[in-house]
């Protein structure tokens, strides 16, 4: 223990977790080099000075600085530097035994790995690759884009998270006389994008908040849509309060208050209508309402949920304390929800408050450390363990092996945000540069080729298996086709190596922690103690 306490100390003498007052997310920066570590202030700030820190802008656009710039075509995560992450764990490899395969050179190669998983209690949603989509919501980046990622995740086998208020912005939204969603033709595109190359893998989640549910969300798009799966929302990583966009337009803003909406600066204001008109006032805020969870409550609504016709019920919860983790692993088991994916911090966001992203929350290792303990004291009472998938801040196969290992056997998937949304947004702007737009192809991607056929690996694979059809495939779904392969490839390289050739295969002891403060976290063994007993066990002999 004095060992650990003597790491702590050290770390806190030499290494300030995190900076404020200056982040390239709110297009901001200091002006000296010498910045006082707790406040992110300039060691020396001059009367005078011509900016850029937070606190030099805030002085102009004031609540502006809240959030990462410039919305709608940005997506953040915090760059906080936790004590403890997944790039303190590594992985083991062996040089003997395969899992679920015959142990021979012939048989056993990566190639050979078998990367698929499922999940759900009754009716289960099979996927190639053990990843999927972060929930993609009313942020103009999940609008704009949304063919991208719907098609993409669609030919690659994984499932599809539509995120919360897509029917309450909706510019198409009609209500019929019980105040509830008659026709969203925003959320019939989503649907209809992702089904028309879906393939029995995968599947979309519809995901409800305390509007989506009084807007009778999850009657329309289960009646009229036949979506299967809904998913409940508790919370994200990225922050603890409701879903958040921005909006160009003063009619815009003044309809979605009438929708139910908190909008803020309040549209109905004069003072903010004319500042809105004069132009110092550019954007309104929509903010969701906070939820709040009960026991009873939260049965009822599962229930209803299954009344209405749902197959599966999904939650995510977010980046709580272990008493609400412990309140969503419980009561999950209880509901038999078909999956619980918990989201750690920092997270990944279209918007979120900057500083809370940075400072909010359990970061992801310690709360899933906390969910395997949870899982596995249900285990031990006999209870069913509800289907789990980690999330927060994962973008590489190695990430979802050491999920996979540290959630073991009750982790099933990992959620990716930001890491599949990026190859569809290169994808589609790789589209624009090949018509000419925007300046042509850059010089990394023209060093690939010319033509989407040279510079897509995976478009002739695409090609052979549609045909024709590929020349419709949007270059965005065929660059996270392209993405999900690298992943799958890898992750089969990393479990042959670990001598796991099915996912189920996956264990604790497939990792071990390079420092004692992370053993304390996770209590994955240290280096120096992984498979201890068994080497001197050969020495001794």
């Amino acid at each position: 223990m004095a060992s650990r306490l003597n790491i702590q100390q050290v770390r806190k003498t030499i290494m300030n977790l995190q900076r404020p007052n200056a982040n390239e997310a709110l297009e901001t920066k200091n002006r000296s080099r010498n910045v006082a570590p707790q406040s992110g202030l300039c060691s020396r700030c001059i009367d005078g000075c011509k900016g850029n820190c937070d606190l030099f802008r805030a002085t102009f656009r004031g609540r502006e600085l809240l959030y990462p710039q410039p919305f709608g075509s940005i997506t953040a995560g915090a760059d906080k530097d936790y004590p403890v992450d997944y790039s303190h764990l590594n992985i083991n490899g062996y040089a003997m035994g395969a899992n679920g395969i015959d142990p021979n050179p012939d048989a056993a190669t990566f190639p050979n790995v078998d990367t698929e998983t499922a999940f759900g209690v009754d009716s289960k949603v099979k996927m190639k690759v053990p990843i999927f989509t972060g929930a993609l919501g009313s942020t103009d980046i999940a609008r704009k884009n949304w063919e991208h990622f719907a098609i993409g995740a669609a030919i690659s086998g994984i499932t599809l998270v539509c995120g919360e208020n897509v029917c309450g912005i909706d510019p198409g939204l009609e209500f019929n006389g019980n105040g509830k969603v008659a026709k969203s033709p925003e959320m019939d595109r989503r649907v209809k994008e992702y089904r028309r190359y879906h393939e029995g893998y995968g599947d979309i989640l519809v995901q409800m908040n305390v509007e989506d549910t009084r807007n009778g969300v999850a009657e329309y798009v289960i009646e009229k849509l036949g979506v299967e799966t809904i998913e409940l929302k508790w919370g994200q990583g990225a922050k603890c309060i409701g879903g958040e966009i921005k909006v160009n337009s003063l009619e815009r803003a003044i309809e979605l208050k009438k929708r139910g909406y908190i909008v803020t600066p309040d549209p109905e204001v004069p003072a903010f209508q004319a500042a809105f008109k004069a132009g110092p006032l550019k954007q309104f805020e929509r903010h969701s309402r906070l939820g709040f969870i009960d026991q009873q409550g939260f049965m009822d609504e599962v229930d209803r949920l299954r009344k209405l016709g749902a197959k599966r019920i999904t939650l995510k919860t977010g980046a709580y304390p272990m008493r609400e983790l412990a309140m969503a692993i419980r009561w999950s088991s209880d509901a038999k929800i078909d999956l619980l994916t918990i989201d750690g911090a920092p997270g990944g966001t279209g918007m979120s408050p900057w500083r809370m992203m940075c400072e909010w929350g359990v970061p992801a290792i310690y709360l899933h450390s906390m969910a395997y303990e949870m899982c596995d004291r249900l285990a031990k009472q006999g209870r069913p363990v509800p289907d789990i998938a980690f999330a927060g801040g994962f973008s590489s196969e190695d990430h979802v092996f050491k999920a996979l290992a540290l959630g073991a056997p009750y982790c099933k998937a990992v959620c990716m945000g930001r890491a599949l949304m990026i190859p569809g947004m290169v994808g589609k702007n790789t589209e624009k540069w090949l018509r000419g737009e925007q300046g042509g192809l850059p010089s990394t991607v023209s060093k690939f080729g010319s033509t989407k056929e040279e510079i897509f690996m995976n478009y002739e694979v695409l090609k052979e298996k549609y045909g024709s059809e590929a020349d419709n495939l949007p270059l965005g779904a065929v660059g996270i086709f392209s993405a999900v392969d690298k992943i799958k490839v890898g992750l089969q390289q990393i479990m042959a190596g670990s001598r796991n050739w099915k996912v189920e295969y996956i264990s604790r002891k497939d990792i071990f922690s390079l420092t004692e403060e992370c053993e304390n976290v996770t209590r994955i063994p240290y280096v120096m103690n992984a498979y201890r007993e068994e080497a001197l066990q050969i020495i001794d002999a």
